[in-house]
């Protein structure tokens, strides 16, 4: 009963970040192309780069919508795991396109900043506040249904990178329209590419070490191992190895040395126990132990 529970909050969040992520994807496409009827219109790099970090906004969040669909996808025989870690290749392509999307706003920056156009200040301000207004509003919705799966992470830093980018924009128009300066608008745009790389390589980062099956950050593997050396009935603990399925879900193997010599039936009770515990003072629910009556293996041939 508990494991159906389990499952159905599961699909309710899943379904809610859904919803969310289509969200953002309509309101982002919409406003892109006002960007680059005004980009054009008013001869604004800084709204034409933003604009194109918008392209990559809504190119990523059809990647972590299509991968948030994906996550749902039942197990099978050839992924018994199902495709839960479309979550995380979806954050980790929306990366590559972040760093892809300021590449192409650094190239064009430097190219126009020795030499601005002229750049009609009134018009890229107001398009500007529009677009800081759709970016912190999808913001803020994919910050409440992130939780701490990548692929919304990324969804997220394409909003508040985007955000930060209309900012940018926004400090343009200001300096254009008051004081005249053209330069303020490439070396806006300079800014919005500094900050897309900063975020987008931490994504990287952590979507690697999750694909590499890196330990999770947010678990201690020595307090782990304390624990499971302490349950009843343990005499000793090795081989222990902790990752990340996904970015939400740990996963735990490990040899668990028995005290006496117990019956098959008081050995798997004593598993079954031993697997509560993880779950309730760890949240690791994907466990699997080597139940034995002695070590497998000399001591000094163990490996944590």
């Amino acid at each position: 009963m508990g494991r159906q529970h389990d499952h159905a909050r599961v699909g309710t969040i899943s379904q809610q970040r859904q919803r969310v992520l289509r969200f953002a994807l309509y309101a982002n496409a919409a406003f892109m192309l006002a960007e680059v009827a005004g980009g054009i219109a008013f001869g604004s790099l800084a709204l034409l780069a933003d604009a194109a970090h918008m392209l990559s906004d809504v190119a990523g969040l059809g990647i972590a919508l299509i991968a948030q669909r994906l996550i749902d996808k039942p197990v099978s025989v050839r992924h018994t795991y199902g495709l839960q870690r479309a979550e995380v290749l979806g954050a980790q392509a929306n990366g590559v396109l972040l760093l892809a999307t300021a590449g192409w706003i650094l190239f064009e920056a430097l190219r126009r900043i020795s030499d601005p156009p002229d750049v009609a200040g009134p018009g890229l301000l107001i398009v500007a506040t529009l677009g800081l207004l759709v970016n912190v509003v999808s913001a803020v919705l994919l910050a409440r249904a992130s939780g701490k799966s990548l692929n919304m992470r990324g969804a997220y830093v394409h909003m508040v990178a985007d955000a930060a980018g209309s900012v940018g924009a926004i400090v343009a128009g200001l300096a254009v329209t008051f004081a005249g300066a053209n330069w303020v608008d490439p070396a806006a745009s300079l800014f919005i590419a500094g900050l897309v790389v900063w975020t987008s390589w931490g994504l990287l980062r952590d979507t690697t070490h999750v694909l590499l099956e890196g330990t999770p950050d947010d678990i201690d593997p020595q307090l782990v191992e304390r624990g499971l050396a302490a349950a009843p009935g343990v005499a000793s603990v090795h081989h222990i190895h902790l990752w990340h399925l996904t970015s939400e879900s740990t996963a735990l193997s490990a040899h668990i040395v028995l005290e006496g010599q117990p019956s098959l039936h008081q050995a798997q009770a004593r598993g079954d126990d031993i697997k509560r515990m993880l779950a309730d003072r760890f949240a690791i629910r994907h466990t699997t132990l080597e139940l034995e009556c002695h070590d497998c293996e000399p001591a000094e041939a163990h490996h944590t």
